[in-house]
């Protein structure tokens, strides 16, 4: 039974005990007033016969002529009987020999008459089998009972009327009419709050890759209606405009905002997890029972890198020595601090490892390799420290000249030998700042450096003729192969300082009678290929080669005195490449010499 049939018999059941207890009393209530009517009667006949009774002196005799002729005044089959105050017939117009009837002391009526001055009852006669509507009046010194014979007449006369019980079936029949039609408001709005929970269910199953046994049961047609797409545009005409209505539409209208707010929540779930996968860090989600709810491979990688078992279980964190301290803080149950950090070093890399307790007692451990930062950060205070002992040669060495000029008498060749040693110095500063200010520039602010054509065969006749002195104070030989038009979008300061520190280079540590060949050995599509090589002593110990491009590197201290120079020119050129797109090596050549292959982006 559906919803509609269930709410329709429980109304019927309840107004048809309704409209059966109605007609009932109805009923009971008519008869009394039709019996206490006809009690009336009985009881004008009894005055009556009461008065005749006083008229004609009251009791005489056993025989009651004065009662002997009423046929005319009352109906023909009326009885009528006198009774004493002890319960003996005395008279009764039916029944010829009284002196033989029982003893009516303990008859109903005479009961009833005894105690309220008058009683009825209906029963049958035993003096002559017969079943008569009995009614009994006390007066002074006896009883007086009239009574009517029960039969078909008496009968249709208490019968009530037909005429209530028709109004009652009509009022009835049009109650189930009004009650079905409630029922069916009722029932339509309930069934569009299942049709719409069954539609949410199926959507969610299938969300999910299941049926529901109840939604196959719902399909089957078990619930015969069938479902209702429940668009937003339309739930207002989905549902009726009453109160079951109202709340359906409540439903829909929350239901559907809060299936907006599940995909706003998977979205953002996504990106999540996407930049989790994405992130730089190693990561790990714990539920409070320290169970795996999410990692990315980064913190597997990590981990592995630092713990002595290399498999894929994140619970390796807990049971690793290398993470004592983070199992410690986690196990604390009485720690007052929801972030806990150390520092782990293992296999020559270093890791910063955090742990961040949430409210619900799960966490997140994550693990950062500073490799690099450390790197860089140990980078930047040799930088510091080669700058202040490259500062501190010259800055000495002008103190020295002018302390020299300025408290000793000097004659003026010797005061002009210090005056030219304190220029020197202030030569080789100037030098060292504009070198850090262009490795900066070209670090900081490329966008700076304006881009145009540059022909590299006249840059390099150009860098030619500017160092022709000191090349040939050395006795080295310049070369360029082969002599072709190679032209490059790029910086042309930038691109002669390349080529220029690079020939420094040669000039103070390559030694003399050297030939420096720039050739260009190979090109595609998007890049030049250069070397730039030299016939001279080289790097003998080859553990220096990579390191020749860092800042303030040389392989020993004694060349910056003996040849000069800021120690910044290699740094230079490598920043240089890299700001036209390319990169740069260095090897010792076979036949002797050094070799620098780089690129430069066509």
């Amino acid at each position: 039974m559906n919803y509609k049939q269930k709410l329709f018999l429980y109304f019927f059941v309840i107004f048809a005990l309704f409209t059966i207890g109605i007609y009932l009393f109805e009923q009971s209530r008519e008869r009394e007033h039709k019996t206490d009517a006809l009690e009336e009667k009985l009881d004008v006949y009894a005055n009556i016969v009461n008065a005749i009774l006083v008229d004609s002196g009251g009791l005489s005799g056993v025989t009651f002529p004065p009662l002997e002729g009423l046929g005319d005044a009352f109906p023909e089959n009326l009885r009528v009987t006198l009774i004493n105050l002890q319960g003996n017939v005395l008279y009764d117009n039916e029944i010829e020999e009284t002196a033989q009837m029982e003893n009516h002391a303990q008859r109903p009526e005479i009961k009833a008459a005894r105690t309220k001055g008058k009683g009825s009852d209906i029963r049958v006669s035993s003096s002559n089998e017969k079943e008569y509507l009995y009614y009994a009046k006390q007066f002074n010194d006896r009883y007086i009972r009239v009574a009517l014979p029960y039969d078909i007449q008496l009968r249709h006369f208490l019968q009530p009327d037909n005429l209530f019980l028709y109004f009652i079936i009509t009022f009835f029949v049009l109650m189930l009419l009004l009650i079905n039609w409630v029922a069916g408001r009722f029932s339509k709005s309930i069934k569009q709050l299942r049709d719409f929970a069954y539609l949410m269910e199926n959507e969610t199953q299938e969300v999910k890759g299941e049926k529901h046994e109840s939604t196959k049961t719902r399909k089957s047609g078990i619930f015969p209606s069938p479902l209702h797409p429940f668009a937003p545009s339309s739930i207002n005409s989905q549902f009726h405009k009453d109160e079951l209505g109202e709340i359906g539409k409540k439903i829909a209208e929350n239901y559907l905002q809060l299936t907006e707010n599940k995909k706003e929540i998977a979205l953002e779930r996504e990106k999540l997890l996407q930049h989790v996968h994405s992130s730089d860090e190693g990561l790990c989600f714990f539920a409070a029972d320290k169970t795996v709810e999410f990692y990315n491979g980064l913190f597997i990688q990590d981990l592995n890198s630092i713990t002595d078992e290399t498999d894929s279980n994140p619970l390796n964190v807990f049971t690793d020595n290398a993470f004592e301290k983070i199992a410690s803080f986690i196990a604390n149950t009485e720690k007052t601090d929801s972030y806990f950090e150390t520092q782990i070093t293992k296999q020559g890399r270093d890791f910063v490892v955090r742990v961040n307790m949430f409210d619900d007692k799960s966490f997140e451990i994550s693990i950062n390799d500073i490799t690099k930062q450390e790197k860089t950060r140990r980078i930047k205070q040799e930088i510091t420290g080669n700058i202040t002992h490259e500062l501190r040669t010259p800055v000495t060495g002008i103190r020295g000249c002018l302390e020299t000029i300025l408290e000793h008498p000097l004659d003026p060749e010797k005061k002009q030998y210090f005056i030219q040693s304190a220029y020197n110095q202030v030569l080789v500063l100037s030098e060292l700042i504009q070198d850090m200010s262009l490795i900066t520039k070209i670090e900081e602010a490329p966008q700076s450096f304006r881009l145009e054509t540059v022909d590299l065969g006249d840059l390099l006749t150009n860098l030619k003729s500017d160092m022709e002195i000191l090349l040939q104070e050395k006795s080295i030989k310049m070369e360029w192969k082969p002599n072709e038009k190679i032209v490059i979008q790029g910086n042309r300061n930038l691109l002669y300082s390349i080529f220029r520190n690079l020939t420094d280079n040669a000039i103070r540590y390559a030694g003399t009678n050297v030939n420096i060949l720039i050739k260009k050995y190979n090109e595609d599509k998007d890049f030049y290929y250069f070397s730039y090589s030299d016939s001279g002593v080289g790097i003998p110990d080859e553990q220096h080669l990579s390191r020749l491009f860092e800042r303030f590197y040389r392989i020993n201290e004694g060349r910056t005195r003996d040849t000069g120079g800021s120690g910044l020119g290699l740094s230079i050129v490598k920043n240089a490449i890299a700001f036209h797109k390319g990169t740069i090596v260095a090897k010792n050549r076979a036949g002797g010499g050094l070799e620098f292959l780089f690129t430069l982006k066509k």
